[in-house]
């Protein structure tokens, strides 16, 4: 009973203590964000490597997400006689929870897990000690442009998830089932509003702020030396998932009201 008591309470030490030093840096990036000088080519050369580099793993997922959701719902809608809602359906899962989340995860798997790889390679490697005896702020010079980057990219890759996601659901619906073209895209306008595309928007920047942080903070406190760097990216790719997946409900339930 004790050693369960025991665990229990490491568990719970374990917890605090991640939880405390990633507000640390969550903190400590957002003061450095207002500090000048401003890595403006680093956060270029960062957006770059998120965003762009990330473009075509998530146009290939969006299209063929919304060719599911069309074949899924079409043939369940027929049975009621509301194929006409096909498009509206599609729209709606695409901006409100398909594209922010899904997209989210795609960056998680491609770039969250090479920024904590290389934050730990940096780190086991002494480099990131050699920034400090540079006088380099390592978390300005690091973490500052990736944090942004993520903010930033993640919105942008989210829009062309929407936008290929609802052309798949087209894609399906009026060339394999030949329903008709006017009316999947009067459906889309008739139901979508702004608001489902904004909220969806604000759950991508903080999918991406949230990705970038939890990366870099895997990868800069790393310790073990190679084995330690699997690890640390082995737990940025899983904790990042978990969190985005967790805060996707909570962040629902307020936008979405």
């Amino acid at each position: 009973m004790l050693r369960v008591i025991e665990y229990i309470g490491s568990l719970i030490i374990k917890f605090a203590d991640e939880t405390g030093r990633i507000l640390i840096l969550l903190f400590s990036t957002l003061k450095q964000m207002i500090l000048p000088p401003y890595e403006i080519r680093n956060i270029i050369k960062q957006m770059l490597e998120i965003g762009v580099m990330s473009v075509p793993v998530v146009l290939i997922t969006a299209i063929f997400t919304g060719m599911v959701l069309a074949l899924q719902t079409y043939t369940g809608f027929k049975r009621f006689g509301a194929e006409s809602l096909v498009g509206s359906v599609v729209a709606l899962s695409m901006t409100r929870e398909m594209g922010p989340v899904l997209t989210g995860l795609i960056v998680t798997g491609r770039a969250g897990a090479a920024m904590a790889a290389e934050l730990g390679t940096m780190r086991v490697t002494e480099q990131i000690d050699a920034l400090e005896t540079l006088a380099t702020n390592p978390v300005k010079y690091l973490i500052v442009p990736r944090f942004l980057s993520g903010a930033l990219m993640l919105p942008a890759l989210t829009v062309l998830s929407d936008i290929i996601g609802i052309i798949g659901g087209y894609i399906i619906t009026v060339g394999l089932f030949g329903a008709s073209s006017a009316q999947y895209w009067r459906r889309v306008w008739d139901y979508l509003e702004l608001e489902d595309i904004y909220n969806g928007l604000i759950k991508a920047c903080f999918f991406g702020a949230s990705i970038a942080l939890i990366s870099c903070y895997k990868g800069f406190y790393t310790s073990g030396g190679a084995e330690g760097v699997g690890k640390a990216t082995t737990g940025a790719v899983v904790l990042s998932f978990m969190t985005i997946l967790i805060s996707d409900y909570f962040l629902s339930a307020w936008l979405f009201k």
